[in-house]
Protein backbone atom coordinates (compact mmCIF):
# COMPACT_ATOMS: atom_id res chain seq x y z
CA UNK A 1 0.00 0.00 0.00
CA UNK A 2 1.02 3.42 -0.43
CA UNK A 3 0.35 5.52 2.80
CA UNK A 4 1.13 8.69 4.05
CA UNK A 5 0.88 10.73 7.42
CA UNK A 6 -2.68 11.81 8.40
CA UNK A 7 -1.99 15.25 8.27
CA UNK A 8 -0.57 14.78 4.41
CA UNK A 9 -1.50 17.56 2.27
CA UNK A 10 -2.43 15.13 -0.80
CA UNK A 11 -5.53 13.72 -0.47
CA UNK A 12 -5.46 11.09 -3.88
CA UNK A 13 -2.41 9.40 -5.16
CA UNK A 14 -2.49 11.85 -8.35
CA UNK A 15 -2.22 15.24 -5.48
CA UNK A 16 0.78 12.77 -3.59
CA UNK A 17 2.47 12.92 -7.12
CA UNK A 18 2.24 16.69 -8.29
CA UNK A 19 3.08 17.26 -4.53
CA UNK A 20 6.24 15.38 -4.40
CA UNK A 21 7.36 16.90 -8.21
CA UNK A 22 6.80 20.43 -6.59
CA UNK A 23 8.68 19.63 -3.38
CA UNK A 24 11.19 17.57 -4.42
CA UNK A 25 13.30 16.16 -1.60
CA UNK A 26 11.01 17.26 1.15
CA UNK A 27 9.47 14.26 2.25
CA UNK A 28 10.95 11.12 4.10
CA UNK A 29 10.18 7.95 2.86
CA UNK A 30 10.43 5.15 5.80
CA UNK A 31 11.11 1.62 4.99
CA UNK A 32 12.33 -1.47 6.65
CA UNK A 33 15.95 -1.20 5.91
CA UNK A 34 18.64 -1.04 3.02
CA UNK A 35 17.66 -3.47 0.16
CA UNK A 36 14.19 -4.49 1.57
CA UNK A 37 11.36 -4.83 -0.38
CA UNK A 38 9.82 -1.47 0.63
CA UNK A 39 13.19 0.48 0.01
CA UNK A 40 13.63 -0.62 -3.24
CA UNK A 41 9.95 -0.55 -4.03
CA UNK A 42 10.89 3.30 -2.83
CA UNK A 43 12.88 3.66 -5.32
CA UNK A 44 11.14 2.20 -8.30
CA UNK A 45 8.47 4.76 -7.34
CA UNK A 46 10.53 7.50 -7.73
CA UNK A 47 11.68 6.44 -11.06
CA UNK A 48 8.73 5.62 -12.35
CA UNK A 49 6.53 8.82 -11.22
CA UNK A 50 9.61 11.41 -11.72
CA UNK A 51 9.73 11.79 -8.10
CA UNK A 52 12.30 12.56 -5.51
CA UNK A 53 12.55 11.78 -1.73
CA UNK A 54 14.60 11.23 1.12
CA UNK A 55 14.95 7.50 2.08
CA UNK A 56 15.14 6.44 5.88
CA UNK A 57 15.90 3.25 6.58
CA UNK A 58 14.85 1.59 9.83
CA UNK A 59 15.51 -1.89 11.87
CA UNK A 60 12.13 -3.33 10.48
CA UNK A 61 9.10 -1.83 8.60
CA UNK A 62 7.07 -1.90 12.51
CA UNK A 63 9.45 1.38 13.78
CA UNK A 64 8.65 3.01 10.65
CA UNK A 65 5.22 2.60 10.45
CA UNK A 66 5.56 3.60 14.06
CA UNK A 67 6.83 6.95 12.90
CA UNK A 68 4.88 7.56 10.60
CA UNK A 69 1.96 7.27 12.33
CA UNK A 70 3.85 9.98 15.24
CA UNK A 71 4.32 12.38 11.87
CA UNK A 72 8.16 11.90 12.34
CA UNK A 73 8.40 10.35 8.41
CA UNK A 74 5.75 11.63 5.60
CA UNK A 75 5.11 8.06 3.51
CA UNK A 76 6.09 4.62 2.87
CA UNK A 77 5.15 2.25 0.45
CA UNK A 78 4.18 -0.79 3.12
CA UNK A 79 2.83 -4.44 3.56
CA UNK A 80 -0.83 -4.48 3.66
CA UNK A 81 -0.86 -5.92 7.43
CA UNK A 82 1.41 -3.20 8.62
CA UNK A 83 -0.92 -0.34 7.58
CA UNK A 84 -4.18 -1.66 7.68
CA UNK A 85 -4.82 -1.13 11.32
CA UNK A 86 -3.34 2.47 11.25
CA UNK A 87 -5.21 3.04 8.20
CA UNK A 88 -8.58 1.92 9.50
CA UNK A 89 -7.91 3.83 13.05
CA UNK A 90 -7.49 6.87 11.12
CA UNK A 91 -3.76 7.53 11.86
CA UNK A 92 -2.48 7.13 8.86
CA UNK A 93 -3.71 7.82 4.89
CA UNK A 94 -3.95 5.41 2.48
CA UNK A 95 -3.55 6.53 -1.16
CA UNK A 96 -3.62 3.15 -2.81
CA UNK A 97 -3.26 -0.59 -3.29
CA UNK A 98 -0.33 -1.94 -5.33
CA UNK A 99 -2.38 -4.22 -6.43
CA UNK A 100 -4.94 -4.76 -9.52
CA UNK A 101 -7.67 -5.49 -7.12
CA UNK A 102 -8.79 -3.75 -4.07
CA UNK A 103 -8.03 -5.51 -0.69
CA UNK A 104 -11.22 -7.22 0.67
CA UNK A 105 -10.72 -5.76 4.35
CA UNK A 106 -10.58 -2.39 2.71
CA UNK A 107 -12.59 -2.00 -0.28
CA UNK A 108 -12.72 1.67 -0.37
CA UNK A 109 -8.87 2.00 -0.79
CA UNK A 110 -8.09 1.90 -4.91
CA UNK A 111 -5.97 0.27 -6.60
CA UNK A 112 -2.90 2.14 -8.54
CA UNK A 113 -4.92 1.35 -11.50
CA UNK A 114 -7.59 3.13 -10.55
CA UNK A 115 -5.55 5.81 -8.58
CA UNK A 116 -3.61 7.07 -11.78
CA UNK A 117 -0.65 4.28 -11.68
CA UNK A 118 -1.65 1.75 -13.54
CA UNK A 119 0.22 -1.49 -13.12
CA UNK A 120 2.97 -0.32 -10.41
CA UNK A 121 2.42 -3.56 -9.06
CA UNK A 122 4.34 -4.94 -5.94
CA UNK A 123 3.61 -8.03 -3.36
CA UNK A 124 5.70 -9.61 -0.41
CA UNK A 125 4.63 -13.01 -1.23
CA UNK A 126 5.36 -16.33 0.84
CA UNK A 127 6.62 -19.67 -0.18
CA UNK A 128 7.94 -22.79 0.82
CA UNK A 129 11.32 -23.91 -0.05
CA UNK A 130 12.61 -27.72 0.41
CA UNK A 131 16.14 -28.57 -0.10
CA UNK A 132 18.10 -29.26 -3.41
CA UNK A 133 17.68 -33.37 -4.26
CA UNK A 134 14.70 -33.24 -2.45
CA UNK A 135 12.22 -36.50 -3.71
CA UNK A 136 9.74 -35.17 -6.05
CA UNK A 137 7.09 -37.12 -4.48
CA UNK A 138 8.03 -36.00 -1.19
CA UNK A 139 7.72 -32.41 -2.49
CA UNK A 140 4.45 -33.45 -4.36
CA UNK A 141 3.67 -34.51 -0.55
CA UNK A 142 4.11 -31.10 0.98
CA UNK A 143 2.61 -29.09 -1.94
CA UNK A 144 -0.51 -31.19 -1.42
CA UNK A 145 -0.60 -30.44 2.15
CA UNK A 146 -0.04 -26.74 1.73
CA UNK A 147 -2.66 -26.05 -1.27
CA UNK A 148 -5.42 -28.39 1.29
CA UNK A 149 -4.42 -26.06 3.83
CA UNK A 150 -4.65 -22.95 1.62
CA UNK A 151 -8.21 -23.84 0.23
CA UNK A 152 -9.44 -24.19 4.10
CA UNK A 153 -12.16 -21.49 4.32
CA UNK A 154 -11.10 -20.26 7.76
CA UNK A 155 -7.49 -20.05 6.69
CA UNK A 156 -8.25 -17.93 3.75
CA UNK A 157 -11.14 -15.72 5.82
CA UNK A 158 -8.07 -14.69 8.37
CA UNK A 159 -5.49 -14.86 5.28
CA UNK A 160 -7.99 -12.15 3.59
CA UNK A 161 -8.93 -10.23 6.75
CA UNK A 162 -4.68 -9.36 6.69
CA UNK A 163 -5.40 -8.10 3.85
CA UNK A 164 -3.42 -11.24 2.09
CA UNK A 165 -4.41 -13.12 -1.33
CA UNK A 166 -3.92 -16.47 -1.81
CA UNK A 167 -2.24 -17.52 -5.03
CA UNK A 168 -5.50 -19.54 -7.39
CA UNK A 169 -4.98 -23.22 -7.38
CA UNK A 170 -3.49 -23.76 -10.86
CA UNK A 171 -0.36 -21.51 -9.56
CA UNK A 172 -0.18 -23.60 -6.39
CA UNK A 173 2.47 -25.67 -7.55
CA UNK A 174 6.17 -26.19 -7.91
CA UNK A 175 6.52 -25.71 -11.34
CA UNK A 176 4.75 -22.50 -11.02
CA UNK A 177 6.10 -20.90 -7.84
CA UNK A 178 9.79 -21.32 -10.07
CA UNK A 179 8.67 -19.27 -12.59
CA UNK A 180 6.99 -16.99 -10.05
CA UNK A 181 10.41 -16.49 -8.27
CA UNK A 182 12.25 -16.10 -12.08
CA UNK A 183 9.96 -13.82 -12.73
CA UNK A 184 10.56 -11.40 -9.28
CA UNK A 185 13.78 -11.22 -9.79
CA UNK A 186 13.78 -10.52 -13.35
CA UNK A 187 11.26 -7.48 -12.49
CA UNK A 188 13.26 -6.13 -9.48
CA UNK A 189 17.22 -7.06 -10.12
CA UNK A 190 17.89 -4.08 -12.38
CA UNK A 191 16.27 -1.49 -9.78
CA UNK A 192 18.45 -3.11 -7.04
CA UNK A 193 21.76 -3.02 -9.13
CA UNK A 194 21.12 0.64 -10.44
CA UNK A 195 20.69 2.03 -6.94
CA UNK A 196 23.75 -0.56 -6.35
CA UNK A 197 22.23 -1.73 -3.11
CA UNK A 198 24.53 -4.31 -1.80
CA UNK A 199 23.46 -7.27 0.91
CA UNK A 200 25.34 -6.23 4.66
Amino acid sequence: MIVAKKDMAANNLAELIAWLKQNPDRTAQGHGGAGSLTHVVGLSFQDRTGTRFRSVPYRGAGAAINDLVAGHIDIMMDLAPNSLPHVHAGAIKAYAVMSNTRIASAPDIPTVDEAGLPGFYMSAWQAVWAPKGTPPALIGRLNAAIVAALADPVVRERLAELGQQTFPPEQQSAAALGAWQKAEIDKWWPIVRAAHIKAD
